[in-house]
């Protein structure tokens, strides 16, 4: 199959620690799913801890991962945000952000201390959550007459489609959450009932 139509990501907030030699790395995780999210949450950090040298993070977007950024907030380039993002993508984890907050300790740590640390500290938040796996749903909106509602309803049942919401009158409507991979087989069946109205929404 070409197109993979699952994805791993985590559905709360948590937090983890590591230290060393005097300097305390927070670790917090939350799950995202844009940009705005990822900005708030770390100037809400910051805010919560102005006393910490650094807020350091990674997120990865969108189910195909496709999407990724790293901050290193002042610490050497490649030491904090890349060993953020390289454990999100060793355990193939997205739409979430992983922030680490260090207050100095007075020892440096030097490259090495410092991606281990940024690391353990990604680790330890990921460690206490609990990892879902989603899949890749397109959201449709149908119309169709009263009478039509067995033949709808039958498709549904039959593929185990989530209904979304519904209004049922005259005219009834209803909109669909559908497993990607079943799109074609679902929309091309309810597409055969004559009068039916179809149309995409969005993905999710």
């Amino acid at each position: 199959m070409l197109f993979e139509d699952t994805y791993l990501t985590i559905e709360e907030p948590g937090e983890g620690l590591f230290a060393d030699r005097g300097s305390k790395f927070l670790s917090f995780a939350y799950p995202v799913k844009s940009d705005t999210e990822v900005k708030e949450l770390v100037a809400a950090l910051k805010k919560a801890h102005p006393k910490a040298v650094h807020h350091c993070w990674a997120m990865r977007l969108t189910p195909d991962r496709s999407v990724f950024r790293v901050n290193d907030d002042g610490e050497p380039s490649g030491t904090a945000g890349r060993p953020i993002l390289n454990t999100l993508l060793s355990r193939d984890l997205t739409n979430l952000v992983v922030v680490v907050v260090r207050y100095f300790g007075g020892t440096l740590l030097g490259v090495p201390g410092l991606i281990n640390a940024y690391k353990s500290a990604t680790e330890d938040a990921l460690n206490k959550l609990a990892v879902v796996k989603k899949t890749v749903n397109d959201v449709y909106s149908l119309e169709f007459e009263y009478t039509q509602m067995n033949d709808v309803m039958r498709i549904i049942k039959e593929n185990d489609v989530t209904v979304l919401n519904q209004q049922f009158d005259n005219q009834c409507m209803m909109s669909l959450s559908v497993r990607k991979t079943q799109v074609n087989i679902v929309i091309s069946r309810i597409n055969s009932i004559a009068g039916v109205k179809v149309k995409y929404l969005f993905s999710v």
